[in-house]
């Protein structure tokens, strides 16, 4: 059950893949090589995965931020990123990485090659101290812990940004304003009695339609100056509706001339529309 026992089998299987690897011509035999290196890509991610744990219960305090996640494609945030992480400084150290642009890929090499030093000398370290003292983690231990932290944190981020346009910080605040949008729309859908708490409770799956809907009449008639005001430019607003500008600008128009009795009939009806 020791965290530093786990480390030892797991950086076991790494090191008997790799060696196979290494001893198989992959020529002469294409399909072993991938079943290899397929076999390889699940070790390194139990590895990484042992690593990760091994971290939180040894430098939980000292962990290096990962708050530059918000700024990256929601596509991108899946479990084995950590591992693609580490199978893209190898191709780059490798020069067999081609992704990203050359200005980029210089870049990135040597954070890549101290990102997979760092590795290596955690994994000398931890397998020392997995052998002489499995259950504490001294000093020394924790620097090297700490150091690679903040090294695989600093790659990531470089690494991705070389990738896809993250998230500016203005977009994020768009997306933030939404959020209150959405949770404001919620809270006097409720008071007005358009949706039950029971089918909030129950993930009601008629509330994905509904929501949005009001939210939308919200934005536009109850909270003006909120992520749908369109007194901003397309350009100002979130990407969720800058597409929408002159539909959404239509609609606004079309609300206005409704009766108070009719504005409660539409939301009404949107509750209950498919």
């Amino acid at each position: 059950p020791r965290l530093l026992s786990q480390f030892f089998f797991a950086d076991e299987r790494v090191t008997r893949v790799v060696a196979e690897i290494n001893g198989l011509d992959a020529e002469l035999d294409p399909q072993q090589y991938l079943v290899l290196l397929n076999q390889l890509h699940l070790s390194q991610a139990h590895l990484l995965a042992v690593l990760e744990r091994i971290m939180e219960e040894c430098i939980p305090t000292q962990r290096h931020s990962r708050d530059y996640l918000v700024k990256f494609p929601e596509e991108l945030l899946v479990d084995n990123l950590g591992n693609h992480m580490l199978f893209a400084a190898e191709c780059l150290l490798a020069g067999t990485f081609a992704e990203v642009e050359e200005a980029d890929r210089a870049q990135l090499r040597p954070q890549a090659r101290n990102l997979l030093c760092s590795l290596e000398l955690v994994r000398t370290v931890l397998r020392e101290q997995s052998l002489s003292q499995p259950s504490s983690y001294p000093e020394p231990v924790r620097a090297v812990l700490v150091q690679f932290d903040r090294l695989f944190a600093e790659f990531e981020l470089s690494y991705v940004s070389s990738l896809v346009a993250v998230k500016s910080p203005e977009e994020i605040y768009r997306q933030q304003e939404i959020i209150v949008l959405f949770c404001e729309t919620v809270e006097r859908a409720l008071r007005l009695g358009y949706l039950t708490q029971e089918m909030i409770d129950g993930y009601e799956p008629l509330l994905m339609f509904t929501i949005p809907r009001l939210a939308i009449i919200s934005g536009l008639l109850i909270y003006p100056e909120g992520p749908l005001s369109l007194e901003r430019s397309p350009e100002e607003m979130s990407r969720v509706f800058s597409p929408f500008y002159n539909l959404l600008k239509k609609i606004r128009d079309l609300l206005r001339v409704l009766s108070v009795e009719e504005l409660f009939l539409l939301e009404r009806s949107l509750c209950t529309a498919e």
